[in-house]
């Protein structure tokens, strides 16, 4: 498992490279793997307008949406921090914020499976690993519209 959790870490952290952030500074990267062992990515991409602003698990999951992999993700690492992995001050692992909770949570139910979440701060010295239920408890989801089998 750590091996996994480890390559998923490093896409993540290459992707967080590749964010646009130009106003804030703070990189963020996702990496998603499916259940072929495929892994897809995703950086956070800022707008002037702040609201319009793209999370790094949402870029990845709209990636995986529009090749017909939605039900295919088995586990996301997260990664974020200043351009080139410098840490925050306090070098704390970077979890989703709820929003990306959400967008994971949809994922997951079509993939019907309690995905694995990874979250690492931008050097990687700080990590910590959960069940995305444990994020995002009694979550709402396409299981209560009646699309995915409870």
């Amino acid at each position: 498992m750590s091996e996994i959790r480890d390559a998923l870490i490093e896409a993540a952290r290459d992707a967080a490279n590749r964010a646009y952030a130009p106003y804030s500074g703070f990189h963020v990267g996702a990496a998603l793997l499916l259940r072929n062992g495929d892994v897809v990515t995703g950086a956070n991409v800022e707008n002037a307008s702040y609201g319009l602003t793209l999370c790094a698990e949402t870029a990845a999951v709209a990636k995986i949406a529009n090749e017909g992999w939605i039900g295919e993700l088995v586990a996301v690492a997260i990664v974020g921090g200043r351009p080139e992995g410098e840490a925050l001050v306090g070098g704390e692992p970077v979890h989703p914020c709820g929003r990306c909770r959400q967008i994971l949570n949809e994922a997951a139910e079509q993939s019907n499976t309690d995905i694995d979440v990874h979250c690492a701060s931008g050097d990687g010295r700080a990590m910590a690993s959960y069940k995305l239920s444990e994020l995002l408890p009694a979550a709402f989801g396409p299981k209560d519209l009646g699309f995915v089998d409870k």
